[in-house]
């Protein structure tokens, strides 16, 4: 062992003298792109497998083994995460958005294989949700140990896995550019030449593994019916406005049910309520099995008919109005679906819900509005921007959900369609909610970094490095000659007054006393219980600093005590010491 440590040390010291930083993140992005790249090619075959196993079952006709697969592969996916993994790996893309928040961009090994086995057993029985998060999270997992295998710096680290959650998506989608703009529209990576030269490298070099093993075809296959025209514009308004609703009940819709699976603390409560969830609504409505790309590909390829093939709804003389209604339902049952299968102990993300969710939304407005005979509008078309619109919505990403659905389908002669869309949804969402579902949790938190710069740096403050405890407590029951040889011991104008449980009660300033402090006639008339006042905002040692802040900035002071759920006193916090902090980070936190 002590020959191998030095073998490596070796060979850091080597690279140091030899290799300059950027040229060394230049070599690691591309090593990471490639891990990524292959990453994505083993998850998506390994759903395949699985998913060529439960069709073979069911041969695509109504059959009761709906009712039982979802629910084993939940069940085996749980069982791996909490006997195997012992770890949490749900919510990928928000551990990740942590992992950057806190400064630290660490991501741990087994995230580079159990993100992938948990999700594609969990997508493969059924389970309703996408591999995309999952494989982001494997992505920027191999940036991240990759780095700290190398020791980088934290700078660097945060880069790397970014780099990693960009390539992971560029390989499962086949699309480098969108790979690159969620890496910093999510993740919230700061754009400058440093990074984006590493991101665009990643980026490419996974996309180009995931041609080399699944071929060159775009995901999927989508002709252009009509292209764009001028005089369709209110109608695209029209759907990125509906789109933007359709996000706003994705996202809180989603954010209510997993509140719900939250409360139930026994795990096999959440099993056997998700399970059962997740398997009645797929037995009903087929459409719900697993990511929902076969749906998707049905309508962008004008085969809507064949949408409700093995479900208990299907005639052979469907009318349009029945498939609609049917759509509807699907839309609306596809967030208890998706929640369920995570609240279970399934391991998935939202990509493909919002894409699936979306296309049908695109398809069903189109099919209206051609039924009324208001306008004959390319229902394939709008399925096409429907996608890109709930997408922008749900994930707060108008420019990752216009390239994106371009580079899934070849569509890049609408990209018009695309960005209307996209942009009137997002616009339309904003009003209702600030944050997109897999940063909702950091923000009411406080733990989100942001693209604006103040606010990331106050994220990446701590309470606990700028509280002050150099200040002399004092008691209410004593007097003004105690407080007096009190004040000659110290060096601060306030005085926090606490109680015999450590409980605050208030506050001492000196200038309030100083008329009196030279009176020793008034020493023992006078008790501290008399001279306090209460301060002006007390500060919870859990408040984010963002909000400390906000305090500050109503109360005009520059003191505020600290204190505990239980009101008991800790400390001060200073503007001052806030702004010295503020100035460090940001001379860290800064390309200088």
């Amino acid at each position: 062992m002590n020959f191998l440590q030095k073998i490596l040390s070796a060979i850091f010291v080597w690279r140091e003298k030899h290799i300059k930083e950027s040229q060394f993140v230049i070599i690691l992005s591309l090593v990471v792109g490639l891990g990524a790249g292959f990453a994505a090619f083993v998850l998506k075959s390994f759903v395949h497998l699985i998913q060529n196993f439960v069709v073979n079952l069911t041969n695509n006709e109504l059959n009761f083994w709906y009712l039982g697969l979802p629910f084993a592969g939940i069940l085996l996916a749980a069982l791996f995460v909490k006997y195997i993994v012992k770890d949490d790996i749900s919510h990928g893309v928000t551990k990740i958005l942590y992992a950057i928040s806190q400064h630290k961009a660490i991501i741990k090994l087994h995230n580079v294989y159990s993100s992938i086995v948990a999700s594609a057993i969990t997508i493969g029985f059924g389970g309703s949700v996408g591999a995309e998060a999952p494989i982001v999270l494997t992505g920027s997992a191999i940036g991240s140990n990759l780095g700290s295998f190398f020791k980088m710096n934290t700078k660097t680290l945060q880069l790397l896995l970014g780099c990693g959650a960009a390539g992971a998506l560029a390989g499962i989608f086949k699309a480098p550019i969108a790979g690159v703009l969620f890496t910093l529209e999510v993740l919230m990576l700061d754009l400058t030449m440093a990074s984006l030269i590493p991101l665009m490298i990643c980026s490419v070099t996974a996309a180009s593994i995931a041609y080399f093993l699944m071929g060159n075809e775009p995901m999927f296959s989508f002709h252009i019916s009509e292209p764009f025209a001028v005089h369709g514009i209110p109608t695209i308004i029209l759907l990125g406005l509906v789109c933007g609703f359709v996000s706003l009940y994705f996202t809180r819709g989603m954010s209510r049910l997993e509140d719900i699976f939250r409360k139930l603390k026994l795990p096999y409560k959440k099993l056997l309520l998700g399970g059962a969830m997740l398997s009645i609504l797929i037995f009903l409505f087929p459409s719900l099995y697993g990511e929902g790309y076969n749906t998707i590909s049905l309508l962008l390829s004008d085969n809507a008919s064949e949408v409700m093939n093995g479900s208990i709804f299907y005639k052979e003389e469907n009318n349009s109005w029945f498939l609609i209604l049917y759509l509807a339902l699907v839309v609306f049952f596809k967030i208890f679906a998706t929640a369920a299968t995570n609240g279970a102990g399934g391991t998935g993300g939202i990509f493909a819900p919002s894409l699936f969710m979306g296309c049908i939304t695109g398809f069903v407005l189109a099919r209206l509005i051609n039924m009324t005979g208001i306008s004959s509008l390319p229902e394939a078309n709008y399925a096409f921007a429907g996608m890109a619109g709930v997408m922008a919505g749900v994930m707060h990403a108008p420019l990752t959900a216009i390239f994106l659905i371009a580079e899934l389908t070849g569509g890049y002669d609408l990209f018009m369609i695309l960005m209307i869309t996209a942009t009137i949804s997002y616009l339309t969402i904003i009003m209702f909610e600030p944050h997109s579902l897999y940063a909702m949790r950091l923000a009411k938190r406080g733990e989100l970094l942001t693209h604006h710069k103040d606010k990331a740096v106050l994220t990446l403050l701590k309470m606990e490095n700028v509280i002050e405890q150099d200040l002399q407590i004092i008691h209410p029951d004593m007097t003004l000659g105690e407080l007096i040889k009190v004040i000659s011991n110290s060096k601060r104008n306030i005085f926090p007054v606490v109680d015999e449980n450590g409980k605050l009660l208030g506050i001492v300033l000196l200038d309030d006393i100083r008329n009196i402090m030279f009176r020793p006639e008034l020493y023992q008339r006078f008790k501290v219980s008399k001279l306090m006042i209460s301060p002006p905002a007390k500060v919870q040692i859990d408040l984010p600093m963002e909000k400390v802040m906000d305090l500050f900035e109503q109360t005009n002071a520059w003191n505020l005590p600290v204190i505990d759920k239980n009101e008991k006193y800790i400390g001060f916090v200073s503007k001052s010491k806030i702004f010295n902090s503020y100035r460090n980070v940001l001379v860290h936190f800064s390309d200088e």
